[in-house]
């Protein structure tokens, strides 16, 4: 926009101060985060201390003109995220990759179930598939005969911890 902006009057400022703590409590940050989220989203860094500051109408009137245009911005931003993503959760806003997810989903070979079922079928019927009967399993179920093999070496494992041998 062009400098020749009014600059928003007071009364304005301490409304928006007011809406901005409500929203920002709401939104489950702190003071600190939001100083923190501003400076990785709009590269300007401030203290939990301006940011509280704001909040109660304790910076100069030019102080706050200069914050409102940022808060405002950083609000917006929040609750789109918030409302967008599953995540409503202020990690997504001031952490750069988003943690949470990666988290949940380390990539494993997944197995899908009809898959898994099959070689639950196969592991009954035997527990220890030779390297050939192996190669047919993974043949006939289109996976990798290593992937196979792992899976019963684990299954393996697994029933030893369900079933000790009872020697």
């Amino acid at each position: 926009g062009s400098h020749m902006e009014e600059p928003s009057d007071l009364e304005e400022l301490e409304q928006f101060a007011k809406t901005f703590k409500q929203r920002r409590i709401k939104l489950g940050f702190t003071q600190g985060d939001v100083g923190l989220a501003m400076g990785k989203l709009y590269g300007n860094d401030f203290s939990q201390t301006t940011i509280s500051r704001f909040e109660a109408l304790n910076l100069s009137f030019k102080n706050m003109a200069k914050l409102k245009p940022l808060l405002e911005k950083w609000l917006n931003d929040a609750e789109n995220l918030s409302s967008d993503s599953s995540l409503s959760s202020p990690s997504a806003l001031n952490s750069p990759g988003i943690e949470g997810l990666s988290e949940r989903r380390k990539k494993r070979t997944s197995i899908e179930t009809n898959i898994r079922v099959a070689l639950e079928k196969s592991f009954l019927e035997n527990q220890k598939p030779t390297s050939e009967e192996i190669t047919m399993i993974a043949d006939q179920l289109n996976m990798e005969k290593e992937v196979i093999r792992v899976w019963f070496c684990n299954r393996r494992q697994k029933e030893k911890r369900i079933n000790p041998p009872s020697s």
